[in-house]
């Protein structure tokens, strides 16, 4: 037993220094200017960057910088991995965080592999099981700790703002959701916030698939009817790239997204 304790104490106590590492270096990195380069890469590939407040900016600008440093980056599929991919994709993928004081940075994220164009899973593709009908795919994300991503669909995502669509958004609104350990459209919430979110969004899915039956064109995209997950990841692309559509036609859905991201697009 008290070899077991001892282990234990042992094992804390290098967990806690972690910790301790990795507020230092956190606030040596956003204690230093945003990159210069780094900041052309967004004005040039990122129309959203030039209209955000500057609070948001700066917030967004310092989870970029730890996202960089503390996520693995790996190109696959022949892609040369760059310091343009990492920036687009860390700042994109921050800017659903940019609304809070910096705590958590995708705490179960671990890898971002980014192939040329699709990629191919199930079948003899490189992702899903090998008894599953194969199909070419933009992203995925992993309760593992990975997200999968096509640079030409980035890139397409981060250039076209208006469009409702925007696969580094989607995906890891799928890493927010998956965070309690399961994807089912309901990120980690508590309390009075939690009871209010379930409530509002099984009434919003309802009458997003009932509209879907009905023919009807949605400001989010059709995927979302695939189940609750996908409802949240495309209702969280509408929100951030067709804010007005979505508080017109659907307030109360936008009035929690508004609540749960702290930040209004609609106000850029």
């Amino acid at each position: 037993m008290t070899v077991f304790i001892c282990m234990l104490l042992i094992g804390s106590a290098g967990y806690g220094w972690y910790f301790i590492k990795r507020k230092k270096r956190r606030e040596t990195l956003l204690a230093s200017p945003f990159p210069e380069t780094w900041d052309q890469i967004l004005l040039k590939g990122w129309p959203v960057y030039t209209t955000l407040p500057d609070e948001v900016k700066k917030r967004l600008q310092g989870y970029t910088r730890v996202f960089v440093e503390e996520k693995n980056f790996e190109g696959c599929g022949g892609l040369e991995m760059t310091e343009e991919i990492k920036v687009t994709v860390a700042a994109q993928a921050c800017l659903l965080l940019a609304g809070r004081e910096m705590k958590k940075v995708y705490s179960n994220l671990k890898s971002v592999l980014v192939y040329p164009h699709t990629f191919v899973a199930g079948g003899k593709g490189i992702f899903g099981g090998k008894y599953d009908e194969p199909s070419a795919r933009l992203g995925e994300s992993w309760q593992t700790g990975t997200v999968i991503l096509s640079w030409h669909s980035v890139q397409g995502g981060a250039q076209n703002i208006f469009d409702g669509h925007n696969v580094t958004l989607h995906e890891f609104a799928h890493q927010l959701d998956q965070e309690d350990g399961v994807g089912d459209g309901a990120p980690n919430l508590h309390g009075k916030t939690a009871r209010t979110w379930a409530g509002c969004f099984q009434h919003e899915f309802k009458d997003f698939l009932a509209q879907i039956e009905k023919g009807k064109r949605t400001v989010i995209d059709d995927y979302g009817a695939t189940n609750g997950a996908e409802f949240f990841a495309t209702a969280t692309e509408a929100f951030f790239e067709k804010p007005k559509q979505l508080q017109e036609k659907r307030p109360e859905l936008y009035h929690e997204l508004k609540t749960y991201y702290q930040m209004d697009p609609n106000g850029w």
